[in-house]
């Protein structure tokens, strides 16, 4: 028999309340800082995670240019690009891509990590990469959370 007492708690779309947070890219490996980022877009972190709610933060990414890797990542990792025709594929190196839109390393790491869902979409747009320290979102009021190394 079922206990009418105990119900699964599921969170309503009309329930969610979005913080703005702040991550300093600088602080920790790439890889690190992908997977906080990732978790806080998700909402996994809250007690009333529901798989199917996108009730995740906004995560705004500042230093995106100061990222640092571990190993010979700079030159061994691949970022490719295929436009669809006939010898149509681009490829450049981590060190190639900070040179140029560091901000994408960040933004390639995150997309990844993210579920392959209708959800993924909506998630990657409430992240907001910036190379330098300065940022548009000062209005929000971001929480600054620091990552561990």
């Amino acid at each position: 028999m079922v206990n009418p007492h105990k119900k699964t708690f599921v969170l309503k779309p009309a329930d969610v309340q979005r913080k703005w947070v702040l991550v300093d890219a600088s602080q920790a490996p790439l890889g690190r800082v992908a997977t906080l980022i990732a978790e806080r877009l998700i909402g996994k972190y809250q007690p009333g995670f529901t798989p199917h709610v996108d009730s995740g933060d906004y995560v705004v990414v500042v230093n995106a240019g100061n990222i640092q890797v571990t190993g010979n990542k700079m030159t061994n990792k691949k970022y490719y690009s295929y436009s669809g025709f006939p010898s149509g594929l681009k490829t450049a190196t981590l060190a190639e891509q900070m040179d140029k839109h560091p901000e994408r390393a960040i933004i390639a790491a995150v997309k990844g990590m993210l579920p392959k869902n209708k959800l993924a979409s909506e998630r990657l747009a409430r992240l907001k990469v910036y190379t330098g320290a300065e940022h548009q979102h000062a209005a929000q009021k971001p929480e600054a959370i620091g990552v561990i190394k």
